[in-house]
C-alpha cells in the first residue's frame, strides 16, 4: 500500500463514482479501477460495492476513510517542514464553515492568510450545523472548521477557540427608508440604528426552515410575543438575501451579513435587546500542517484584536 493508492481511494471515497475521480485525479478509469483492486487485494478485503453505476464504501472502506486521511495530511506535513528550512513556504490548509461566519470572520482572516503566505492555498467546504463542522474536523475531513452557534457548542476530541460575537440586525428592502441612510455604508457598526424587538410585531419576514440554526435565533427574537408575520421559509439562507432585496420582506441575520447586505442596498438596523451568535475556530487535535498552524495565527490574531466588528457592534 503505498501514497498514490491512497490519494485515489480518496477521490473514489470523495466522488463516490469512479468515473468522476479519475477525471478529477487526470487518470484513466480502467487504471484507477485496476489501483483499486490492488489495494483490497493487498489488504484482503473489499473497500467498496458497486451498485448502478456508483458506489457504495464496505465496512472496511468506511474504517479506511479517516487513517488514509492522516497518512496523507502527515506526509503533506513532512514534505512541507523539509522545504520549508529551503525556504519554500508551500502547502493547503483544509476548511470547513458555516455560512454566515464563512462570510465573516472568514473573509477578513483569509485575506490576511493569503496576504502573509502567499504561495500557500486553501479549501474551504460547507457545512450547515455546528455538529456537522464538528465532525468533518474529528473525521479528518478539514483540519480547521469555522461555526456558529448560540453558544460554543461541547466539542470533546477537539480545540475550540471563541472568535467573537455577532449580534443579529434587521435588514430591510431598498427604498424602505429605514436603516442606514444611502452613502453611509461603510460608517462605524456603533452608529448605525436601532430597532426595538417589539418594533417588529406586524413585519412581514424570510426566514429558514424551521430546525435550522438560524431558524432557533429568529425565534429567540420572536418568543417575546412579538406578531411578526412568517411569509416565505427558505432551505438555505443564502436565499433570503435575495428576497429582501426584492422587496418580499425582512429577516433577522447574524451582523456579518451587514456589509453585503448595504452594498446591494439593504437598510441594516440591530435589534435591541441584543442576541448573539457565538463564532468558535475548531481545530483538530492532532499535530497541524504547516499551512493550517500558519491559518490558526491568523485566527488568533483576528480574535485578539479589541476593535473587531463583533466589540463594536454589540456596543450600539
Amino acid at each position: 500500500m503505498d501514497a498514490r493508492q491512497l490519494a485515489y481511494f480518496l477521490a473514489v471515497v470523495r466522488h463516490q463514482h469512479f468515473g468522476r475521480a479519475a477525471e478529477q485525479l487526470h487518470i484513466a478509469q480502467p487504471s484507477l479501477s485496476q489501483a483499486m483492486r490492488t489495494l483490497e487485494r493487498e489488504l484482503g478485503v473489499p473497500l467498496f460495492h458497486r451498485v448502478g453505476r456508483g458506489i457504495v464504501l464496505s465496512d472496511a472502506g468506511s474504517q479506511l476513510v479517516e487513517p488514509a486521511r492522516q497518512v496523507l495530511r502527515d506526509l503533506d506535513s513532512a514534505k512541507a517542514a523539509a522545504q520549508s528550512v529551503r525556504g519554500l513556504q508551500r502547502g493547503r490548509v483544509e476548511l470547513v464553515s458555516m455560512p454566515s461566519p464563512g462570510m465573516e470572520p472568514l473573509a477578513t482572516i483569509m485575506n490576511d492568510f493569503t496576504s502573509r503566505h502567499p504561495t500557500m492555498t486553501a479549501t474551504v467546504e460547507a457545512a450547515f450545523t455546528p455538529e456537522e463542522v464538528i465532525h468533518f474536523v474529528k473525521t479528518g475531513r478539514a483540519e480547521l472548521g469555522v461555526l456558529g452557534a448560540a453558544s460554543t457548542p461541547p466539542a470533546e476530541g477537539v480545540r475550540v477557540l471563541h472568535i467573537e460575537d455577532q449580534p443579529l440586525v434587521l435588514i430591510s428592502p431598498p427604498g424602505s427608508g429605514e436603516g442606514t441612510p444611502p452613502g453611509h455604508e461603510r460608517r462605524k457598526a456603533r452608529t448605525r440604528p436601532a430597532i426595538e424587538r417589539r418594533q417588529l410585531h406586524a413585519m412581514r419576514l424570510v426566514v429558514s426552515k424551521p430546525g435550522s440554526l438560524m431558524r432557533q435565533l429568529v425565534d429567540d427574537v420572536l418568543s417575546s410575543g412579538v406578531g411578526a408575520q412568517i411569509v416565505v421559509e427558505v432551505e438555505h439562507r443564502t436565499s433570503i438575501l435575495p428576497m429582501v432585496l426584492a422587496g418580499v420582506g425582512h429577516a433577522v441575520m447574524p451582523s456579518s451579513w451587514t456589509h453585503l447586505a448595504e452594498t446591494a442596498g439593504a437598510h441594516v438596523r440591530h435589534i435591541e435587546p441584543v442576541s448573539l451568535l457565538r463564532i468558535t475556530f475548531v481545530t483538530r487535535a492532532a499535530a497541524l500542517t504547516p499551512a493550517a498552524q500558519a491559518f490558526t495565527v491568523c485566527v488568533e490574531r483576528y480574535a485578539a484584536q479589541p476593535s473587531s466588528s463583533a466589540v463594536m457592534d454589540s456596543d450600539s
